[in-house]
């Protein structure tokens, strides 16, 4: 097992010690590379055994240019970036990583209240000289308030379950999930038309596929309500960005949170257009972190590695199927 080389193919931590102490069990060297195409992964791991992926795109041609290539894991629960379908033909193993997502659900009620009460835009009036509550506006209670949430997954639910102490109304819209289930748990089943309608803020936690992609558009937009708020914890892609930002600019939409966006990070142009809204608050693909998190999601993607290298199935693999490629079994004995 001497062999075994792991390669990050990116990632903006600030070392590699976490993975390093965990795959020393099997005696794998590591080394982390600044990949940013998939030309860059096929030349910085031509080599590898396993990657572990943050950002960079993992394509089917690096399916087919990587020959030694077992297993790949992202940081992270969302695999966009990776083709899975290419990785399951060539017998390649696709992970991610479950980790407490408690952190992301505080975030997105953080984003949420502080763009229903305006923080941002009252903290630069103080730091301008001016206190005065009255620039603050028109300014709705919260409570008695309606919150549509789009996700009734993991976070989904963490987020509902928080907004009951707000004393708000909670909409849920997701197809996947019984409305007994919703009705159950004490919130509103909805579908998307009437959730939209019907919310003074919404909150999105779905993953990105071609489903949810640009879910929240002109049209889609142009349903709900005016001045409502809209808080993106989960894909960029979900938003169209172009639509957001003209909803935003004329009302429509009375503040946006976003912790992701279509672009990250943004370009200059991106970042010029955001500026001219004064009814946004970014943060930079934070929701997940916390100093527990950040170990957690590191230790669980190398340990993934170490559990197949010890002929086990890793514990959070995305592409099951893979399992009946003979390669696969021939490597887990199975």
């Amino acid at each position: 097992m001497n062999d075994i080389f792991v390669a990050i193919t990116d990632s903006d931590y600030p070392d590699t010690k976490v993975e390093a102490e965990v795959l020393e069990k099997i005696g794998a060297k590591v080394e982390r590379f600044n990949s940013r195409s998939d030309d860059d992964v096929i030349r910085f791991a031509k080599d590898a055994d396993a990657l572990l992926n943050q950002y960079a795109p993992i394509t089917e041609k690096v399916f087919r240019s990587l020959d030694r290539l077992k297993i790949v894991v992202r940081y992270g629960v969302g695999i966009d970036n990776i083709d899975v379908e290419a990785a399951t033909m060539s017998g390649v193993l696709v992970c991610n990583v479950i980790y407490d997502i408690t952190d992301v659900a505080d975030h997105t009620l953080a984003l949420l209240l502080a763009s229903w009460r305006r923080i941002k835009n009252i903290d630069y009036h103080v730091f301008e000289g001016r206190w005065d509550w009255k620039l603050l506006g028109s300014l709705p209670r919260f409570s008695g308030s309606t919150v549509g949430v789009i996700g009734y997954g993991k976070i989904g639910k963490l987020v509902a379950k928080r907004l009951k102490g707000f004393d708000v109304r909670v909409l849920v819209y997701d197809p996947y999930v019984k409305d007994e289930e919703i009705v159950k748990d004490g919130f509103n089943p909805k579908d998307l038309e009437g959730l939209l309608k019907e919310s003074d803020a919404i909150t999105l936690h779905v993953p990105l596929t071609k489903e949810t992609f640009h879910l929240l558009n002109e049209k889609s937009i142009s349903m709900m309500k005016d001045g409502a708020i809209v808080v993106n914890t989960c894909r960029g892609k979900v938003v169209d960005t172009k639509s957001l930002i003209k909803a935003l600019k004329i009302g429509k939409i009375s503040y946006a949170g976003l912790d992701v966006l279509e672009e990250e990070p943004p370009s200059k142009e991106l970042l010029n257009e955001l500026k001219e809204c004064k009814n946004i608050i970014l943060t930079p693909h934070t929701a997940w972190y916390s100093n527990s998190s950040l170990h957690e999601v590191r230790y669980k993607a190398a340990l993934q590695v170490v559990q197949l290298f010890e002929g086990k199935i890793p514990q959070h693999l995305v592409n099951k199927s893979v399992l009946e490629n003979a390669r696969c079994k021939n490597m887990l004995k199975i």
